[in-house]
């Protein structure tokens, strides 16, 4: 009757795994042609693409937003004049090129300021304002809008309601409508489309707009319908190739949607717009040459998976066998011919045991045979196999087949690295500006009050409850002394005067940076409004997939900030001296410097410095970015992480199986060559129990059974533990 179980599973799973493990490395690590360009340069287009349709959403949110936050701080129980909200407006944004009060009723101007703004679009986009809303809810509910003027440029209008008084008024704004902030340069182009591909904005060369525009909607309205993947990017997005002879120049396209995620809320995402970005590369048509080295890996892999099946074929499996017949004939009482001799110290152990308790039952003495000389242990078979096999793992896993540090990466990674961590910074002043611009809308309703305590504070309160950037939010005196506050303690420095109009950096030093908006309420006496930044806003910011590690710096090149895959310390130095060198150089060229870093593990770094304007201009502020050479899918990367994926799959293999077999064989298989020697010397009162329905279970079966038998000479009893 064959045995189930026991040595015969883990040695099989051993084979079977190393001949899938050896064909696996002949497939994998076969010759890795550079056509169709790298993906590496490809995916990196795709995050270019995604980085200015975030910053494009970004921008077009924040400034619906900022309308309508300004036009509910003008909301009172009497109606504020149209010209005093306009000029308020104008001088705390900019951002718009024409701004109006209209009465939606009669369709009358009532103010305006700056370019023209077509009146019709939005009256007939608010049909229901023309009825008997008194409170201008039906207006307030107006989205954000697309419009092309009789020039042939686009704007996009903001509407929101302001209240007070018994008739409704609606506050519109007109803003341009541009390429979101990535440098382009020669030979880059950038384009700002719809869902029909109609181009609304570009910039850089054109290179076959038109046809780039209809054929990435296509494809983006094809990835539409995909749920975008947790913490990627919200909406379609993805690459396309240009056409194209090998060797010669071909165009790199990347796309994404300004969309939103489900359940996010953003008035722009509901607008359609995507950004593509193409750009022209040469392709390389050098391959690498990994083939024979995965045959040569995987033939020696099978040679030696043979080698080591033969092996515990020998040392374990067939020696259990024959252990178990002979046990199984002296259980019956066939004590005819003497047991035979085995090889192995365990397997030689247990058959001098047997052989002895043999000579009992013919009417010897028991005796210690002693441990059996001379013979290599079990498991030291299996240790010897397990480093055979470790010996071709690990070379693979640790040294062959490294790309080293003369990796060809493409100049077009190195620049798209500077580009991205200019659009990072520019994102980042963006948002500082944005910020101290609420705060300034926020000194102009508080320079509009009679400076109550309680006035003020339900102002910051509204603020700090509707802009997720701050920690807190307060007014500070002539004197620097807090006379109202919302959120957190402040962190202004106390019986210190007010910064001017500006974002400031409070310290230097400490467990969290301390970033604060200042403005100055209008003929306040000195009294100013203070935003401080929350630090998870900062990290917000800086945070991009695709871009490696990334730092914001102040001037002294202490980190600020930094992305939340990789963590930080708060005023920590940067990590490599060339980081600091690169950061000294992208200081004195105002569009960025980035460099392809050669050391043992070579990596692509970008520095990109503050564009000295708004508030920020005194902060002398950069965003640094470095990202890993091996993190790119480059053809030599790639046969590297394959290459250690078949060690590690080898070490997988060797590990899993000779464990499994050292757990449920070897090591039964030494308790059992412990009891045999007992029982063979005069132990006849423990009784042997089979841990496994396996080889070594049968072998102690049939040793309780001659214990049983031999226990009658002694006059005593036992219990029969059946027979087998």
């Amino acid at each position: 009757m064959p045995l189930l179980g026991g040595a015969r599973p883990p040695i099989a799973a051993l084979l079977a795994l190393l001949l899938a493990v050896a064909g696996a490395t002949a497939l994998v690590l076969g010759d890795r042609d550079r056509a169709s360009l790298d993906a590496a340069v490809l995916t990196s287009q795709q995050h270019v693409a995604e980085d200015g349709a975030l910053s494009l959403r970004a921008s077009l949110d924040e400034s619906a937003t900022d309308l309508q936050r300004a036009a509910a701080l003008f909301t009172g129980p009497e109606p504020v004049p149209a010209d005093t909200v306009l000029d308020k407006l104008g001088k705390v944004y900019n951002k718009w090129r024409g701004t109006a009060v209209i009465d939606p009723v009669g369709g009358t101007l009532l103010a305006a300021r700056g370019e023209n703004i077509p009146l019709a679009t939005v009256l007939k986009g608010a049909p229901e304002a023309k009825g008997d809303d008194k409170d201008g809810k039906a207006a307030f509910g107006l989205g954000p809008r697309l419009v092309k003027l009789r020039s042939g440029e686009t704007r996009m209008l903001v509407v929101a309601a302001l209240r007070g008084g018994d008739r409704p008024r609606l506050l519109v704004a007109s803003g341009t409508l541009n390429v979101p902030g990535i440098s382009s340069g020669e030979d880059r182009t950038l384009l700002v489309v719809d869902s029909a591909g109609t181009v609304l904005a570009s910039d850089g060369p054109s290179v076959a707009r038109k046809s780039w525009a209809e054929k990435a909607r296509r494809t983006a309205a094809a990835d539409s319908a995909k749920t975008p993947e947790p913490g990627g990017h919200p909406g379609a997005s993805g690459h396309l190739m240009g056409g194209g002879k090998r060797g010669e120049e071909r165009t790199a396209v990347g796309y994404a949607a300004a969309g939103r995620a489900p359940g996010e809320t953003s008035a722009a995402g509901a607008l359609g717009l995507s950004v593509i970005t193409s750009v022209e590369v040469t392709e390389d048509i050098s391959a690498v040459r990994t083939q024979a080295f995965g045959l040569a890996a995987a033939g020696i892999l099978l040679a030696l998976a043979l080698v080591v099946g033969w092996v515990l074929l020998r040392t374990v499996q067939r020696p259990l066998l024959q252990l178990y017949l002979e046990s199984r004939r002296l259980s019956r009482g066939e004590l005819d011919r003497p047991v035979r001799q085995f090889r192995g110290r365990e397997p030689a152990r247990i058959g001098a045991a047997l052989e002895s308790l043999r000579k009992q039952r013919l009417g010897g003495r028991p005796t210690r045979t002693g441990r059996a000389r001379g013979g290599f242990g079990t498991r030291g078979t299996v240790i010897v196999c397990a480093a055979v096999l470790l010996a071709w793992s690990a070379p693979l896993l640790f040294l062959l087949n490294r790309a080293g540090s003369t990796v060809t990466v493409p100049q077009q990674l190195v620049e798209d690295q500077r580009r991205r961590t200019d659009t990072a910074a520019d994102r980042v002043r963006k948002a500082l500006n944005e910020g101290w611009a609420d705060v300034a809308s926020v000194a102009q309703i508080v320079g509009a009050g009679d400076g109550k305590d309680g006035a003020d504070k339900a102002v910051l309160e509204t603020t700090l409850r509707e802009h997720s950037r701050y920690r807190s939010v307060y007014v500070l005196d002539g004197d620097g002394k807090v006379l109202s506050r919302a959120g957190d303690s402040p962190r202004h420095p106390g019986g210190k005067k007010p910064h001017p109009d500006s974002v400031v950096q409070l310290n230097t030093s400490g467990k969290e940076p301390a970033v604060a908006a200042y403005a100055a309420v209008p003929g306040g006496k000195g009294r100013t409004v203070v935003g401080e930044y929350d630090t998870q806003f900062l990290i917000s910011l800086v945070t991009r997939p695709g871009l490696g590690q990334v730092w914001l710096v102040d001037k002294k090149h202490r980190i600020i900030a930094a992305d939340r895959a990789h963590g930080y310390r708060a005023f920590a130095k940067l990590p490599g001296r060339h980081l600091n060198d690169l950061a000294v150089s992208a200081r004195r060229d105002s569009d960025g410097t980035a460099i392809l870093h050669r050391s043992r593990n070579s990596s692509i770094a970008a520095a990109a410095p503050f564009s000295d304007n708004g508030a920020v201009k005194g902060l002398d502020w950069q965003v640094i970015s470095a990202q890993p050479a091996a993190w790119l899918e480059l053809p030599e990367y790639a046969a590297e992480r394959h290459t250690m994926l078949a060690g590690l799959l080898g070490v997988t293999a060797a590990v899993a199986c000779l464990g499994w077999l050292h757990i449920i064989v070897i090591r039964p298989l030494r308790n059992l060559a412990d009891q045999a020697e007992a029982l063979a010397g005069g132990d006849r009162k423990t009784v042997l129990f089979p841990q496994h329905h396996d080889e070594v279970g049968a072998v102690v079966r049939n040793l309780e059974l001659i214990r049983q038998q031999l226990r009658p000479a002694t006059g005593a009893s036992a219990k029969p533990a059946g027979r087998n």
